[in-house]
Parts: structure tokens; C-alpha cells; sequence
């Protein structure tokens, strides 16, 4: 699975995976308790390999920021909660990234991503991270 396929919907927790597209939005199971729910287009959704984070040079994909969290942690859970201080939380961000611009990225964006980061460990979807890049290899060959 790639990070093509895992989502997170707005007011909703945690992450979703896409199980099947409808014609008026898709079928998404929970990462957090598998439960299935209907999403309809209007659902502010995004998908994980669509999003970015600032810095300030350019913006890094969000996949490699949670492989640099994955080295760091040495694909464990993270030493810390997305529920630490906002201290806590820029600290560890900027031991992750740093040249993340902290005008930019908010506490609220380093929770998600430790946030995330957990949910994908915790489900064995860290190859997702290299799944992609895979992904990409092959089709520059082709």
C-alpha cells in the first residue's frame, strides 16, 4: 500500500484507508478501529502523498518527513506525544527538520505528523514510506 491510498478526512480522527470509490465519494476504513464509512465528495479530504511540509528553502513531502521520523525513531513509535507541549513538539520537529519555518508549520501540523507517523507504525504501514519511492523507480525505468 502507498500513501496514495491512505487519507485524512477533515473533523474526523485519525487516518482512513480507501477500501472502494462510489460515485458520489468513497468507501474509507478507519486505521484507528477499522470501521467503515462513507465519505461523499464534498468531504474535505486529503491524501498523505499530496501534502507537504514548509520549510524554508521549499517544501518536503510529508512521506519524507516520516521517513526521517522512522530513522530517527528507528521505525518504533515516537519518544514523544502528539499530545506534548508545544515546546515539545517544535523541539522534536526541529530534531526531525531543521529547516522546518516555524512561521509556517504550526503545533497543530507536528501533532499530525507524530499523530500519523504512530497510526502508520502501529498498523505496519511504514513501508508505505518506500513503497513509493519504489513506485517512482519503476516507472522512471519504463
Amino acid at each position: 500500500m502507498t500513501l496514495d491510498k491512505i487519507l485524512s478526512i477533515s473533523g474526523k480522527p485519525g487516518l482512513y484507508k480507501i477500501v472502494t470509490q462510489t460515485r458520489t465519494g468513497a468507501v474509507v476504513a478507519s486505521l484507528l478501529d477499522g470501521k467503515r464509512i462513507t465519505v461523499g465528495a464534498h468531504s474535505n479530504i486529503s491524501i498523505l502523498s499530496e501534502i507537504a511540509i514548509y520549510t524554508l528553502t521549499e517544501e518536503v513531502p510529508l512521506k519524507d518527513v516520516l521517513k526521517k521520523v522512522m530513522d530517527k525513531e528507528n521505525g518504533e513509535l515516537t519518544s514523544i506525544s502528539h499530545k506534548d507541549s508545544k515546546i515539545k513538539l517544535e523541539e522534536y520537529l526541529f530534531e526531525v527538520l531543521p529547516d522546518y519555518d516555524e512561521d509556517r508549520v504550526y503545533a497543530s501540523d507536528i501533532k499530525k505528523i507524530i499523530q500519523w507517523y504512530n497510526i502508520l507504525q502501529k498498523n505496519n504501514l511504514l513501508d508505505a514510506l518506500n513503497a513509493d519511492d519504489e513506485d517512482a523507480d519503476t516507472s522512471e525505468e519504463e
